[in-house]
């Protein structure tokens, strides 16, 4: 059988092109509607956002190409948080619950494995759910000078939503990919909206610093983690954002043999590397390093051996002496709070806390009702800049176990799933990056983000759920 065949499709709805015309149509009539009736942006908005649903409807998978594209970038302040008014009513919101209506429609209930996995559900979900729940209870305890960041403000139901509902609309997203990916054709065509979504989020962040005017010294400085809040993401966070892109992006490269793939991917690759060399995260340096071993490891050739030492030399001349000294951040004072960046003396603060925590955890977000917290022992901050310390904090012993677990078994997936012959090449090279973007994951977990879904991993979100949909297209093993 041939490496790079698709793997057999489960059911193809009828009627495709009637369908994209119909979908056409109904576009542009929203489109011209809204803007010669109401003329107003948000308007627009709500004709878009109909319309994607309304094909939604006649094909689920829609929804599961346009939530790949959207939500990588829907937490910046360019994308639509609210419409009307209505704060939660926003397109990926509507599009999340139109494509899942739309799912149950056409009968995607009938193998629920497909979108609700064992592991998911029985490993990853419980301890997060059950933490939120203890959380509620908790709102009313949060330390009045997290009032100065907005954080005491919350209503117990606002809490759950914020920091449960919002961050589990990344995992529906990913588990709607699933069904998509497992009832389409060709899943290897799902790379086209994914790497469409790493062109926006990446400009977003590029044009944002040529608009700014900011130069590279200036991006490099510790005072400069705030610089992208004003499009509503965080240096760190795009960081990351990048680095799981990257890793998905590169073994997809090396493996496909089609030329204009191969061009798209290294231009995009182009583009990612600038994105996140801007973004001046420590983080995502260091992960682009293990990234990079893994590749040179993984699909060792002389070839690419050559390839890995080029590019190191053509990275060692032209990288930017800014760039040089925000990695080496702190290392010449010898001081390991420096080079942490002020995280050493919160995770020293916060590691008793987080050890007398019982074994389902304090509630999500818990720092902010943290005895560190209430006696001043710590800045106000609504996370500890540490996933693992993170998780003991929220989820306890428990929970951080379940998590992890629940992450080899996403490990084993990606693994089995790029040394797989019935799967299609750029496909196999997908998910052994996915594999290294993990680790990457794993690894920069030390320095923030979360275990938990969070912003910044959405493609590796995204690469999870193409995982679950591609198991339930072949016999398992």
């Amino acid at each position: 059988m041939r490496s790079d065949a698709a793997t057999p499709v489960l059911r193809e709805p009828a009627g495709a092109g009637a369908g994209l015309a119909l979908i056409v149509f109904l576009g542009l009539a929203a489109l011209c509607g809204a803007m010669l009736a109401v003329g107003e942006l948000q308007a627009l908005y709500v004709a878009l956002a109909l319309v994607a649903c309304l094909a939604v409807l006649y094909d689920f998978r829609v929804g599961a190409v346009l939530l790949v594209v959207l939500m990588p970038f829907s937490a910046s302040s360019v994308f639509p948080h609210e419409l009307m008014g209505y704060r939660g009513l926003n397109p990926a919101n509507l599009l999340v619950a139109g494509t899942l209506l739309a799912f149950v429609l056409h009968g995607g209930l009938a193998r629920p494995g497909t979108i609700l996995p064992l592991p998911l559900v029985l490993v990853y979900l419980p301890p997060i759910l059950l933490a939120g729940f203890i959380g509620m209870h908790n709102v009313e305890d949060i330390a009045t000078s997290m009032f100065e960041i907005g954080g005491g403000t919350l209503t117990p139901f606002g809490y759950f939503l914020v920091w449960v509902v919002k961050p589990l609309l990344f995992v529906a997203m990913a588990m709607l990919l699933a069904g998509a990916v497992a009832r389409s054709r060709h899943p290897e065509r799902f790379l086209v909206p994914i790497i469409a979504s790493v062109w926006i989020v990446c400009l977003l962040a590029i044009v944002y610093v040529l608009v700014s005017g900011a130069g590279l010294a200036e991006l490099a400085s510790a005072e400069a983690r705030g610089f992208y809040l004003p499009i509503g993401l965080h240096a760190n966070d795009l960081g990351r954002l990048f680095l799981m892109a990257f890793a998905l992006l590169l073994f997809t490269w090396w493996e496909t043999t089609r030329p204009g793939m191969k061009t798209a991917l290294l231009f995009t690759l182009a583009v990612v590397l600038t994105a996140l060399v801007l973004s001046f995260s420590r983080a995502a340096y260091l992960g682009v390093l293990l990234v990079g071993a893994l590749f040179l490891l993984w699909t060792f050739n002389a070839r690419k051996l050559s390839f890995g030492l080029v590019v190191v030399v053509l990275a060692l001349t032209a990288i930017p002496q800014s760039v040089v000294q925000r990695a080496m951040l702190g290392f010449d004072t010898g001081d390991i709070d420096a080079v942490s960046a002020g995280r050493w003396g919160l995770w020293v603060a916060l590691l008793p806390e987080a050890l007398r925590a019982p074994p389902w955890g304090n509630g999500i977000g818990s720092i902010m009702w943290s005895t560190a917290l209430h006696t001043d022992a710590i800045e106000p901050t609504t996370h500890p800049h540490n996933a693992y310390l993170q998780a003991l904090l929220d989820t306890g012993f428990l929970g951080l176990t379940l998590m992890l677990a629940f992450y080899a078994f996403v490990w084993r997936g990606f693994r089995r799933l790029a040394a797989h012959p019935q799967v299609h090449r750029e496909l196999r090279g997908f998910f052994q990056g996915a594999s290294a973007g993990l680790l990457a994951f794993l690894l920069t977990g030390w320095a923030g983000s979360s275990l938990m879904p969070a912003r910044e991993w959405a493609f590796l979100w995204i690469a999870i759920g193409m995982m679950y949909g591609m198991q339930a297209r072949r016999p398992a093993g």
